[in-house]
């Protein structure tokens, strides 16, 4: 069993502390700069959008990725089904359960 008393610090460890070290700063930066005053109405408006534009780029990634490469396969009809049962405002839980089926269909009959 290797001894485990030693102090070393490896590289990734210094990397994670950074990296958190870096993303609590700019955590804090906001409010230090901004105070109680509101933001601008162009920065709010790009606030705004910002989570909704970050979301749909993960999902667009995880579905259409395979490693390096594009996929198109079951999982983007089960994407579009998800569009269309939101599109026609179905409950969520609906959304997923038309989702799941749409793939599952596509990989059966694929």
């Amino acid at each position: 069993m290797p001894d485990r008393g030693g102090s070393e610090v490896t590289d990734a460890w210094i990397v994670v502390l950074v990296v958190g070290a870096t993303t609590v700063a700019i955590k804090s930066l906001g409010p230090v700069l901004i105070g109680g005053r509101p933001l601008p109405s162009a920065a709010t408006g790009v606030v705004e959008l910002l989570a909704p534009a970050v979301l749909a780029a993960l999902v667009v990634t995880q579905a259409l990725a395979s490693g390096q490469s594009i996929s198109l396969d079951a999982r983007l009809v089960g994407m579009a089904a998800a569009g269309i049962a939101l599109w026609r405002r179905a409950p969520i839980l609906v959304v997923i359960v038309v989702a799941a089926a749409a793939t599952a269909l596509t990989r059966l009959l694929g």
